[in-house]
């Protein structure tokens, strides 16, 4: 199963990687493959100073954490997401938030869901018919139903 994840949730599993959110990531990609656009290194970079503060690491610690995550998610080139899709995945999200854009044409692109906590997203883009998400919880349930077969093989 493939799922776009976006910076929040990346942002949760920094901050916390003994939290659910964080054992799927780490844990999970074993069952899933995890996709995310390339702009989200720039995303973490840019708010690494309030990652920090927040989490109270130390910067060795959180380059261990956040270099661990990223080699469990795949990055997309946003250069290789089809203008269409980019064009009509900023049509939804204009007036939501334009920033989400390249999360909702990964997950057009890839015929996925997109793993996000973020509720104004979600709302917004319901309204307009579109419910291709799944929660923290759902993908939980899911990481822990394969941890339970994979147990019992």
């Amino acid at each position: 199963m493939h799922f776009v994840i976006d910076s929040n949730t990346v942002f949760s599993a920094i901050l916390n990687p003994n939290s659910n959110i964080g054992q799927i990531i780490l844990n999970g990609s074993k069952y899933f493959t995890f996709l995310s656009s390339d702009l989200l290194f720039e995303e973490i970079k840019n708010h690494e100073n309030k990652i920090l503060k927040i989490s109270g690491l130390e910067y060795q610690d959180y380059s261990l954490i956040y270099s661990l995550i990223k080699t469990k998610l795949k990055f997309i080139n946003q250069n290789l997401i089809e203008d269409k899709i980019l064009q009509k995945a900023y049509h939804l999200t204009m007036d939501i938030d334009p920033k989400d854009t390249l999360y909702i044409a990964l997950s057009i692109q890839f015929n996925c869901k997109l793993w996000t906590g973020d509720n104004k997203l979600i709302a917004g883009l319901k309204k307009k018919g579109i419910d291709q998400f799944i929660t923290t919880n759902e993908i939980f349930r899911l990481y822990l139903e394969k941890e339970y077969k994979s147990r019992k093989k």
